[in-house]
């Protein structure tokens, strides 16, 4: 497979929609060209494929584009899960979607407004925080009594929120450590020190639209991953 034939996938490294999409295509062992970009310089290829202009962004060999992150984990594990992640029946299908629409709705919402209160007028940023903690207190709730999101292994849910947990941590990590959720604790730190997340953190430089054939060689996963 020639690297013209492999997807091309626009994405920034601390985004937590984009961790996801990379996580996912890479546990399916779907290769790909990694195309790191800056949120605020981004690349006239990736718009012009998607003028949504968000992370990830994931061209096709056909041409077709999927930019959303979860069609994007959706789309990888349906080629290939060989860990398991999809829910196989109904009950753990709809658990697991309404917990990442919690996550990628309300919960959102809230951490936009705490971590980056600056960007918003009139919002208290720890109200925000306050609210959107209470998603996490109920996500320990739920590791208290299972040790993953939606049952005995780690799965869509999981991989599909934790990278927002971790962000949410970042925003102020001595506060976050301080508090009594210690199942989301051991869920959190054990999912920040797996191999995958480690493989999809690793530091690329910006891809940029003027590389030619000739002074740049692509970054392809997951034979670069290292």
């Amino acid at each position: 497979m020639t690297k013209d034939s492999l997807p091309i996938l626009y994405t920034f490294r601390r985004c937590p929609y984009a961790m996801r999409g990379r996580m996912a295509l890479l546990v399916s062992g779907q290769s790909f060209e990694w195309r790191e970009i800056l949120l605020r310089d981004k690349p006239a290829q990736m718009l012009e494929a998607s003028a949504k202009g968000t992370v990830p962004t994931l061209v096709l060999p056909n041409g077709a584009v999927i930019d959303e992150s979860l069609d994007v984990m959706l789309w990888a594990l349906t080629m290939n899960d060989p860990e398991g992640w999809l829910p196989i029946n109904a009950m753990d299908r709809a658990v697991t979607y309404e917990l990442i629409e919690r996550n990628d709705g309300p919960f959102k919402g809230h951490l936009d407004r705490y971590k980056y209160a600056a960007r918003y007028d009139g919002v208290d940023g720890l109200e925000h925080r306050s609210a959107g903690f209470e998603t996490i207190v109920d996500l320990d709730k739920r590791l208290a009594e299972q040790p993953f999101l939606a049952g005995e292994t780690m799965g869509l849910a999981d991989y599909a929120i934790f990278p927002f947990i971790r962000q949410f941590r970042v925003a102020d990590r001595e506060w976050f450590d301080a508090q009594d959720i210690p199942h989301v604790h051991k869920w959190l730190q054990a999912a920040m020190a797996s191999p995958l997340f480690e493989a999809i953190m690793v530091k690329r430089k910006p891809w940029k639209d003027t590389y030619g054939n000739e002074d740049h060689v692509p970054v392809i996963y997951p034979r670069d991953s290292a």
